[in-house]
Parts: structure tokens; C-alpha cells; sequence
């Protein structure tokens, strides 16, 4: 399948992973793979854009054209993917971006302090999906 985006996240973060999984469990069609910043993926691609190699506060969805999208629109583009009633995320397009951006820099600053208590293993189809 050509059409596969790539979820960058932080992969030492007990938040971003529930979040991954939650995607992961809601992507039913298999459309977005993973790869953690910190590994040799995710450390290319920061290299690749000048961005720091050490910070990993912003989520990035890479569109399998190469465009790439970050912290909320990477959100809300997840949303449409995930099809359902997540494509209703794109109603927060109507909030402007500096706006929407200030909550998810909020998040992004407290999430190591958020408690998940989900820590599921994924299944072999599941690990497939995960880029070194």
C-alpha cells in the first residue's frame, strides 16, 4: 500500500504511547505506520529539517507525498484518516491554528505528568507497523 503515513511521536512518553495504541486500535485500514523520534527514523527526519535531535514535544504525521504535519493539524488530519465519527475532528479547523497550537504546547508540557494506566504489548500484525 502506497498511501501509508508515518506517526512520529515520542517514544519514551507513557502518554504518547496510549496514544499511539489508541490510534493503532481506531486505524482500521492500516494507513498510518509509527516510529518513535528517538529512533533511527524519527532522528533522520529531525536531522533531515534542521530540527533539535533531542527535543520531542511535537507530534508529526508524514503524508506519504512527503508533506508533513505537525502538532494540532497532525491531530486533526489523524482524525480524517481514522475515518468514523474522528473525521468530525476537522471541525476544529474553525479554531485558529495559534490558537489550537497553544492548547497542544500545554499538553505537550504536562504530558509526562498525565497518568495512563494502559501499557498494552502490540500483536505481531501491530509491530509490523512500527519503524526503527
Amino acid at each position: 500500500m502506497n498511501d501509508i503515513y508515518i506517526l512520529l511521536y515520542d517514544g519514551e512518553c507513557g502518554f504518547c504511547n496510549y496514544w499511539v495504541n489508541w490510534v493503532m486500535r481506531n486505524d482500521k485500514k492500516g494507513v498510518i505506520n509509527f516510529a518513535s523520534l528517538q529512533g533511527d527514523f524519527g532522528q533522520n527526519f529531525l536531522s533531515k529539517n534542521n530540527l533539535p535531535l533531542d527535543k520531542f514535544n511535537t507530534l508529526y504525521l508524514i503524508h506519504p507525498n512527503g508533506k508533513t504535519y505537525k502538532k494540532s493539524d497532525a491531530i486533526l488530519k489523524i482524525g480524517s484518516l481514522l475515518k468514523g465519527w474522528y473525521k468530525w475532528f476537522g471541525i476544529f479547523k474553525i479554531i485558529p491554528k495559534v490558537i489550537r497550537d497553544k492548547i497542544y504546547d500545554l499538553v505537550a508540557k504536562n504530558r509526562k505528568h498525565i497518568r495512563t494506566d494502559n501499557c498494552t504489548l502490540p500483536t505481531k500484525e501491530q509491530r509490523a507497523r512500527f519503524i526503527n
